[in-house]
């Protein structure tokens, strides 16, 4: 079995966190930078399969979360990888980005504290006392409720896989990426705390037999943007301008 898990491409909220107000968390979309990361992933995807002892053999299953910025990263991978290997191209629920309930959009913790004090206090406790594994943020998801659901997934993959659709390219998040890779390979609970999120458009490749045990490795780390070129807003397929956010 192999399965590319990718991490979408740079979105404008990796730029400017305003965003996720602005548009949603859903909704926010790729740069331009992002799209042309995630089109070098999914080149790099295709030299691989090239690269097999039957290239021609080959064919993927694609799958992807349903947000804006995964669902472009897919449409990117899809212009570069050979038309005659895709099989089928299908989005899942189950791999949605983490719910962070009332932090959604608010990556900054005093920002957090602030805001919603309370709430803040309960859920620094929680971190403490269980670890961040386990700790649901007020009316938002662990990451433990995110593994849960990526096991769910989990199920669906291994079921196609016995029936020989065993090569999968999976278009997530961060966390959601780093979840399914627990999952699958039974990562206990302490590697998920020490390991951290796959950078934009990184590749993670998962590859192996229920015979001899499967391993992963980092297939490709997607290029940085160069110093300089943080101020570009320019996003896939338009123009966009963060509007600036209220003053605390």
């Amino acid at each position: 079995m192999r399965i590319f898990l990718v991490r979408h491409g740079e979105s404008l909220g990796n730029l400017d966190e305003r965003a996720y107000s602005q548009f949603g968390d859903h909704n926010v979309p790729l740069t331009q930078w992002g799209y042309r990361q995630a089109r070098e992933a999914g080149s790099v995807i295709a030299a691989y399969l090239a690269g097999l002892a039957e290239p021609g053999s080959v064919t993927l299953r694609v799958w992807y979360s349903p947000f804006m910025r995964t669902r472009q990263s897919k449409d990117a991978l899809l212009d570069v990888l050979p038309v005659g290997s895709i099989e089928k191209v299908r989005e899942d629920y189950l791999l949605r980005e983490q719910d962070f309930g009332l932090f959604t959009e608010i990556y900054d913790h005093a920002e957090r504290k602030q805001k919603f004090p309370d709430e803040f206090e309960k859920w620094a406790r929680l971190r403490s006392n269980n670890g961040k594994f386990y700790a649901r943020p007020p009316d938002g998801e662990s990451r433990a409720d995110v593994a849960q659901r990526t096991r769910l997934f989990l199920q669906t993959i291994m079921h196609e896989a016995r029936h020989g659709h065993d090569t999968v390219v999976i278009v997530g998040h961060g966390v959601t990426n780093r979840a399914f890779e627990m999952s699958f390979l039974q990562h206990p609970v302490d590697w998920f705390e020490r390991s951290v999120n796959p950078g934009n458009s990184d590749i993670t490749l998962i590859e192996g037999t229920r015979e001899i045990g499967y391993t992963s490795k980092l297939l490709h780390q997607a290029s940085d943007r160069q110093p300089g070129q943080n101020e570009l807003r320019e996003v896939y397929g338009a123009q966009v301008t963060i509007k600036p956010g209220p003053k605390l």
